[in-house]
C-alpha cells in the first residue's frame, strides 16, 4: 500500500489506489465464478453423453435380449461378429455411396442457389424461404408423401403416362435399383436447404472490395465464383464434409419410414440395421456393438475430413 503526505499537517494518508480485495471488482461488487453457468452443460456431456457411451460400450461385450436378468459375457465376440457380418459390409457400402451422392448434391445446389441470391434478384426473401422450408419439414410427415409419390400406382407413374413417357413407369421403391436413389433425392430435397443458409452466411463475409476488384479486372461471375468466391468459403464446405459424413453413418429417419431398409437390403444403413437388431431382434448386445463401430466411423470420418483440410491449408499457406 502506498501513502501521501497531506499538504496542512504532514501527516499520511493511505492511498486512494490499493488493489481491491481478492473476488471484488472496484465499483461492481462481487464477480461470481462461471462454474455455475457451465455447470448445466458439463453434467449434460459428462453426466449423461459419456455415461451413455460408457454403457453401450460395456453392454456391447454382451449377448443380451434386453430383458433377461443375467446377460452373457462374450468379451470382443460381438465385434468378431460384426466383421464376418455381410449385410453390416453392405450398410457400409450403402453410407459411402450416399454421402458422395448426397453431399456432392447438396454443395453444389447450396452453392448456387446462394450465389443467386447474393444477386441482385427480385423477391429474394420468398425465395430463401421456399429454399430452406423442406429443412423444418419432420420425416414422418413427409415419409408417406414421398412414398405414395413413388408408389407402383403413384403420382409420378401417373405423370410419366400422361406426357408420354410410360415406358419409364416402375416400382420405385420396391426395386433394388432404383430404390436408393429415391431415398438420396429425398435426402438432397430435406437438406439442401441448410447448406444454402450456411454458404449464404459464408458469402457475406467475402470482401466487397476483392469482389470489385475481381470485376473491374474484367473476370467474368463464372471466373470470380471459381476463384474468390469458392476458396472463399473453403471453412464453411469443410464443416458440410463433416456433418455429412456423421449424418450419413446415422442416416435412420428417411429410410426406415419411406422404404423400412428394403427391398433385399438395398436401403439398409447402420442406423436402421441397429435399430433392427436391437428392438425386433432382441438382440441388444450385438446392436450395441454396432453402436460403437458407428461411432468409431463418424470420429475417423470428421477427423480424417479436418485432417485433410489442415493439411492443405498447411500446403497453400492459408
Amino acid at each position: 500500500m502506498t501513502s501521501t503526505t497531506s499538504p496542512k499537517t504532514g501527516a499520511r494518508r493511505p492511498s486512494s489506489t490499493a488493489p481491491p480485495p481478492p473476488g471484488k471488482s472496484r465499483g461492481r461488487g462481487f464477480r461470481p465464478s462461471g462454474l455455475p453457468w457451465i455447470m448445466p452443460a458439463f453434467v449434460l456431456v459428462v453426466g449423461i453423453l459419456y455415461y451413455c457411451i460408457g454403457e453401450t460400450g460395456y453392454l456391447s461385450t454382451l449377448d443380451w435380449d434386453g430383458t433377461s436378468p443375467t446377460p452373457t459375457s462374450v468379451g470382443f465376440g460381438n465385434y468378431e461378429q460384426i466383421f464376418q457380418d455381410p449385410i453390416f459390409w453392405k450398410a457400409i457400402w450403402h453410407t459411402v455411396i450416399f454421402f458422395i451422392v448426397t453431399f456432392g448434391a447438396q454443395t453444389a445446389i447450396g452453392f448456387v442457389f446462394a450465389a443467386l441470391l447474393h444477386s441482385k434478384i427480385k423477391l429474394s426473401a420468398v425465395y430463401k424461404v421456399i429454399v430452406f422450408t423442406p429443412v423444418v419439414i419432420a420425416p414422418a410427415t413427409m415419409a408417406p408423401v414421398f412414398r405414395q409419390m413413388f408408389a407402383a400406382d403413384g403420382q409420378l407413374n401417373w405423370t410419366l403416362d400422361h406426357i408420354g413417357l410410360g415406358f419409364l413407369s416402375q416400382p420405385w421403391l420396391a426395386q433394388s435399383g432404383t430404390a436408393m436413389p429415391v431415398i438420396m433425392f429425398i435426402t438432397v430435397w430435406n437438406f439442401t436447404g441448410l447448406t444454402f443458409v450456411l454458404y449464404y452466411a459464408a458469402m457475406g463475409q467475402i470482401d466487397p472490395e476483392t469482389l470489385e476488384a475481381a470485376r473491374t479486372d474484367g473476370a467474368s461471375n463464372i471466373r470470380t465464383l471459381v476463384s474468390i468466391v469458392w476458396p472463399g468459403v473453403r471453412g464453411t464446405t469443410v464443416a458440410l464434409g463433416m456433418l455429412s459424413v456423421i449424418g450419413a453413418l446415422k442416416t435412420f429417419d428417411v429410410p426406415y419410414l419411406v422404404t423400412i431398409g428394403g427391398p433385399n437390403y438395398a436401403t439398409e444403413f447402420l442406423g436402421t440395421y441397429i435399430y433392427r437388431i436391437s428392438i425386433p431382434s432382441a438382440h441388444v448386445g450385438y446392436g450395441a456393438a454396432l453402436s460403437i463401430m458407428l461411432l468409431i466411423l463418424a470420429l475417423v470420418g470428421a477427423i480424417a475430413i479436418a485432417a485433410r483440410a489442415n493439411r492443405k491449408d498447411s500446403d497453400t499457406g492459408v
